[in-house]
C-alpha cells in the first residue's frame, strides 16, 4: 500500500501543480487583458483555467520530456481521479433530471453512434484499411474514445501499430474538440444549456475530453448546468458500450469461419461502474432533497443548511479539483509522437468521422433540442 502511493504520488503533485498553474495563469491572462483595454474591468476572465492548464501540461510533456516516477500518477490522474470527480457530479443533480436528461438524449446519441459508426466503415473499406483499425475508429469515435478502443482491441485482437492508431485518431480530434467545440457551441447555442451540454457531450470522443470541454464553456460563460448536462449525455453514451462491444464483434468475425469471437467478454464486463456510482450519489441528493422538503431535515437529521454545504462542498471539490487535475493529466499525457507514422488514410477517416458526429449532432439539437428540458 505505501509502495503504491509512492508511485503515484509524484505524479500527482505534477498535476497539482499544473492545475494551480493553469488557474492563475488564466487569470494573469484576464488581468493583462483588462489592462490592455481588451475586456471590460469589471468582467471575468475569459479564458478558462482548466483550457491553460491543459496547454501547460502539453508544453511540459513535448518540450520537456516526462519522467517515468511522474507515469504512474498522471494515469491515476486521469483515470481514477477523472471518475471520482464524475461520480461526485452526481450530488449536483436530482436522480429524476439525471435520467429524464438520459432518456431524452438517447435519441440524439443514437443518431450519431450510428453516423460515425457505418461511415467510418464505410471509408475504411473504400481506402482498403485494416477493418479492425476502421472498426476501433468507428468504435472509439461513436461510444467513449479511448475507453472503447482498449475494451474493443482484444475482442478483435488487433494490433499494436491498429490500437495506437485508433488512440492517436481519438486524441487528436478529441482534443480539437475539446478547444474549438465550447466556442462553437455558444455560437450555435447562446445562452441555452441544454443544447449546449447535449452537443458537447455527443460531439466529442472521450469522457476526458468531454469533460474538459463542459468546465471550460462552464468557466468562459459561467453557466454551471452545461457540465451537468454534458456529464450526463455522455454517460448515457457510454452505456451503449454493452450494445457496441458484441456488434463490432459479430460484424468483425461474421462469415470468417471462426470461432474467436464466442471467446469474448461477457457484455456486463463492460458496464462503466463510474456511471453506476454517478447515480448513486443522485440518488442520495434526491432522496436527501425529497426528505429535506417532507420532514425539514434530510435524511431526518441534517438541517437545510448542512446539507446544502454537504452536496456542494462535495460536487465543487470533484469540478475543481479532482476534474482539474485530470484535465491536467490528459495535458502532461498528451505525447505528439504518438502521430508519427500514423499516415494520411486513417487519419482522414478518423477526421471525416469526428466532423459527421459533431455535424449529426448540432444538426438534430437545432431542430429537436427545445423539446428537452431538465
Amino acid at each position: 500500500m505505501h509502495k503504491n502511493i509512492m508511485k503515484v504520488l509524484p505524479g500527482l503533485l505534477l498535476c497539482f501543480v499544473v492545475m494551480v498553474l493553469g488557474i492563475y495563469g488564466a487569470e494573469l491572462i484576464g488581468v493583462m487583458m483588462k489592462q490592455m483595454n481588451v475586456i471590460a474591468p469589471e468582467s471575468n476572465t475569459p479564458i478558462s483555467g482548466i483550457f491553460v492548464a491543459i496547454i501547460i501540461g502539453m508544453m511540459i510533456r513535448n518540450v520537456f520530456g516526462m519522467k517515468e516516477i511522474f507515469t504512474f500518477g498522471m494515469k491515476f490522474s486521469v483515470k481514477r481521479l477523472l471518475r471520482f470527480g464524475i461520480i461526485l457530479l452526481g450530488l449536483r443533480l436530482s436522480l429524476v433530471e439525471a435520467v429524464k436528461l438520459g432518456a431524452f438524449g438517447i435519441p440524439l446519441i443514437i443518431a450519431c453512434i450510428a453516423s460515425g459508426f457505418f461511415l467510418t466503415i464505410y471509408l475504411t473499406k473504400k481506402m482498403q484499411q485494416s477493418t479492425r483499425l476502421g472498426l476501433l475508429i468507428a468504435t472509439g469515435t461513436g461510444i467513449c474514445g479511448v475507453t472503447a478502443i482498449m475494451a474493443t482491441a482484444p475482442v478483435l485482437k488487433a494490433k499494436d501499430n491498429e490500437i495506437s492508431y485508433a488512440v492517436a485518431n481519438i486524441t487528436i480530434f478529441g482534443l480539437t474538440g475539446m478547444v474549438l467545440y465550447p466556442l462553437l457551441a455558444h455560437f450555435l447555442f447562446a445562452d441555452d444549456p441544454i443544447k449546449t451540454g447535449m452537443f458537447l457531450g455527443t460531439a466529442i470522443h472521450d469522457t476526458a475530453q468531454v469533460t474538459g470541454a463542459a468546465l471550460i464553456h462552464a468557466q468562459m460563460f459561467q453557466m454551471d448546468d452545461v457540465l451537468d448536462v454534458a456529464t450526463v449525455t455522455k454517460l448515457t453514451r457510454n452505456l451503449f458500450i454493452v450494445v457496441m462491444i458484441p456488434l463490432v464483434s459479430f460484424l468483425y468475425f461474421k462469415g470468417k469461419g471462426t470461432t474467436e469471437g464466442e471467446n469474448a467478454p461477457k457484455w456486463y464486463t463492460f458496464l462503466p461502474l463510474f456511471v453506476i456510482g454517478f447515480l448513486c450519489f443522485s440518488l442520495i441528493r434526491t432522496v436527501g432533497d425529497a426528505t429535506l422538503e417532507s420532514t425539514g431535515a434530510a435524511f431526518g437529521m441534517l438541517n437545510t443548511s448542512l446539507w446544502e454545504m454537504i452536496y456542494t462542498k462535495g460536487s465543487n471539490f470533484g469540478t475543481t479539483y479532482l476534474l482539474g487535475m485530470a484535465m491536467a493529466g490528459v495535458g502532461l499525457s498528451t505525447d505528439f509522437r504518438m502521430l508519427k507514422g500514423i499516415g494520411w488514410k486513417p487519419f482522414y477517416i478518423g477526421l471525416t468521422a469526428a466532423l459527421t458526429v459533431g455535424c449529426v449532432s448540432a444538426m438534430l439539437i437545432s431542430l429537436f433540442g427545445g423539446y428537452v428540458h431538465m
